[in-house]
């Protein structure tokens, strides 16, 4: 009889599987753009609900009909641009040319950093202008305006696009020292990348982990353990073999998330009881539709599409937020 060709049982999934550095991730590619404009933003997982809105997609058999779709309620609180910081490209590649702190930083950012205020250096930035490469704004969040109710911001930067490296800098020295909305930022109906890290499960077996095939009692007396280690030459296990170790808290990100909504008073998309596990929407919100990364209260990062759809950017017409 020959032998019989199947596809292997259970999944590689993503490598590496290992914790996050930070709780929050950082993000080192994004799309190219023509002209000069800010590429991410960020908001706090607050929970989910569904949205009542009329189907605009005229390939859907439920076009024109009004329908149900699972939503995520990001809390938005604008972050403060504390700073500018200009990267140069090297052979090993992009290294910090110089930054400048904005004079009045926010309250608990001291937590985070030992910068301090240097806006007048924002002249020896522009001399080394054809020296910059890329160009960053350094936001810290606000999250005593948020439902989170503490008091550390959380800091990292934001991608400044475009080919011109003068109109990037002119148009990020701009923000500096203010706040900026998700509608600076974003439109109703653009389709976003969500990336996260994700909920943190410990140590977990292989059969978790992977999905490998549950053995009977004859494969070495032992049932949620791997089948074989791999061949006799070489002598090593690889690292396709899948073995037990860390599952979850690792950077995930997520595709063409539509964003069906934003708003500035946050009653308008909180339960009277608030989100549980969370609190209350004080202010900014954002509706994406589906589910992303990540916990309640952690900081979802929302990226221009890096991969963008190939449809046109239908606003959707909500009729009701399921509270």
């Amino acid at each position: 009889m020959p032998k019989v060709k199947r596809p292997r049982k259970g999944s590689a999934a993503y490598y590496p599987k290992k914790r996050a550095k930070r709780i929050y991730p950082a993000i080192s590619t994004y799309p190219e753009t023509e002209k000069p404009k800010i590429l991410d933003f960020a908001g706090y997982k607050a929970g989910m609900t569904h949205t009542m809105i009329i189907d605009n997609s005229k390939n859907s058999p439920t076009f024109g009909l009004e329908i149900s779709v699972p939503t995520t309620i990001l809390d938005c609180p604008p972050p403060k641009i504390v700073g500018l910081r200009a990267y140069k490209s090297t052979s090993k590649g992009l290294q910090v040319l110089s930054e400048v702190w904005s004079k009045e930083l926010p309250k608990g950012i001291e937590r985070k950093t030992k910068a301090k205020g240097n806006e007048e250096k924002i002249g020896e930035m522009e001399k080394n202008i054809e020296n910059i490469s890329r160009m960053r704004l350094i936001a810290a969040t606000q999250p005593n305006l948020s439902g989170l109710g503490k008091k550390t911001p959380e800091i990292f930067e934001l991608e400044v696009g475009g080919k011109d490296v003068k109109e990037k800098f002119e148009f990020a020295k701009q923000f500096l020292g203010k706040e900026i909305k998700a509608s600076d930022v974003f439109k109703q109906g653009e389709y976003v990348d969500a990336i996260a890290v994700t909920k943190g499960k410990g140590t977990a077996g292989p059969v978790k982990r992977f999905g490998v095939f549950i053995q009977s009692r004859h494969a070495k007396e032992k049932r949620r353990h791997v089948g074989t280690l791999g061949q006799e030459e070489p002598g090593k296990v690889r690292h396709t073999v899948p073995m037990a170790g860390q599952l979850g808290f690792q950077t995930r990100t997520e595709l063409n998330k539509r964003i069906l909504a934003m708003g500035e008073k946050g009653e308008e998309v909180t339960p009277k009881s608030g989100f549980k596990g969370y609190g209350v929407i004080k202010r900014n919100y954002m509706l994406i539709e589906g589910s992303v990364p990540g916990p309640k209260k952690r900081l979802i990062r929302l990226r221009t599409a890096i991969r963008p759809l190939k449809v046109k950017m239908l606003i959707p017409e909500i009729r009701e937020v399921v509270k």
